[in-house]
């Protein structure tokens, strides 16, 4: 099974859905050049978003913390600390901000 990202209007393979574990991100890089931060929650449901923090400008959230806050999911910046909801992209932090999301869907190898 693999995990699938919607880039414009078509579906792109990012990585097996086996190379995931829940509460750790992995980086993707985007047939644009971009990179995605890629998550499993503990039910395996998968998450998207860009992988660019964009307080610091660094390629960073995939390596971030991973948690939930009033059961929403997020995930933590390692390096200033900012939460990102995995959903919506929305700093919970700082609500002017946000970052991309993707929708996944898991594919059939």
């Amino acid at each position: 099974m693999t995990l699938q990202l919607r880039i414009d209007d078509s579906w792109f393979t990012a990585c097996e859905l086996s190379a995931l574990t829940p509460g750790r991100g992995v980086a993707a890089l985007l047939p644009d050049g971009r990179q995605a931060a890629l998550f499993t929650d503990r039910a395996g449901r998968p998450y998207a978003i860009d992988n660019r923090d964009p307080f610091s400008g660094a390629q960073v959230l995939s390596r971030g913390l991973t948690g939930s806050v009033n059961g929403r999911p997020f995930v933590a910046s390692p390096l200033l600390k900012q939460r990102f909801d995995l959903e919506t992209g929305l700093c919970l932090d700082d609500e002017t901000v946000t970052v991309q999301t993707f929708p996944v869907r898991v594919g059939v190898s």
